[in-house]
């Protein structure tokens, strides 16, 4: 009976072997197959992959090409407007009322007052430097002007004007 026993063994050994076996190529084939399937960017993928092959400069040649660049130019002053403070106006009027006023009618943080005698060393120093420290901000010995009047959405030229129409209706 050792026999039959023994040969049983071997026999089904054998059997579980080839199903182990058998699996194991099942599970290469399905691994094989599952990476020939192409998979799908996700979208910061595809937003980072665009960025990157995204053109720095554009080429605008003959009258179709100028037409194309004072289009672009048109679109990113209408996006730069559209991010600007307050609409992108450029009354030196408005954002004085708006914004300027806080400090400049009450005199907070130093802020010299639409007073002709409060601004003449400002004055003599120039009109770029006051726009300079208007624009990046500046910490004196009588007080502190914060980059933009304190709004970073300021364009350049909105504060130019601020800053020539606060010059120009000084007492």
């Amino acid at each position: 009976m050792k026999n039959y026993d023994i040969e049983f063994l071997k026999r089904f050994s054998a059997l579980i072997a080839g199903l182990v076996a058998f699996t194991i190529v099942l599970i290469v084939f399905a691994i094989i197959l599952h990476d020939r399937k192409p998979r799908e960017p996700s979208p910061e993928q595809l937003a980072r992959i665009e960025a990157r092959i995204r053109p720095v400069m554009g080429v605008y040649a003959g009258e179709t090409g100028r037409a194309a660049m004072l289009a672009a130019l048109e679109a990113q002053r209408a996006a730069q407007t559209a991010q600007a403070a307050f609409g992108g106006t450029l009354d030196g009027g408005e954002i004085y009322q708006k914004l300027c006023s806080a400090c400049h009618a009450t005199g907070a943080g130093g802020a010299p007052k639409l007073v002709r005698a409060a601004w003449e060393k400002r004055i003599a120093q120039g009109f770029d430097v006051l726009l300079r420290h208007s624009i990046e901000g500046y910490q004196g010995e009588y007080g502190l002007m914060p980059a933009r009047g304190g709004n970073p959405a300021l364009t350049d030229e909105q504060v130019e004007v601020a800053v020539r129409w606060m010059l120009d209706h000084l007492e």
